[in-house]
């Protein structure tokens, strides 16, 4: 099962749990408090997902792997380019 289908599958999930809860489809009543938790119950996980979303980006970028060797050689390749376009008559 792929990622997306996990993803779909678990906020389709939710979302049927959410919507029995609130339209009261089962006919069970919930307590004033517990439906006061469970009307913005999906801004509340929106809400979460952004901030999980947030730090995983930030995570991601502060642990960056910096690649010395690539970054040499790729600058190399440049000079070498750019010899090349200077021999056919390029200025830069």
């Amino acid at each position: 099962m792929t990622k997306l289908a996990e993803w779909l599958l678990s906020l389709s999930f939710l979302g049927g749990v959410w919507v029995t809860l609130t339209f009261g489809l089962l006919g069970v009543a919930l307590p004033r408090a517990c439906w006061e938790v469970v009307w913005p119950l999906p801004i509340y996980l929106l809400v979460v997902f952004g901030c999980y979303s947030l730090a995983t980006v930030g995570y991601r970028v502060a642990t960056f792997n910096d690649c010395e060797e690539a970054a040499r050689e790729l600058q190399a390749q440049i000079q070498e380019a750019r010899g090349d376009l200077t021999r056919r008559g390029l200025r830069f």
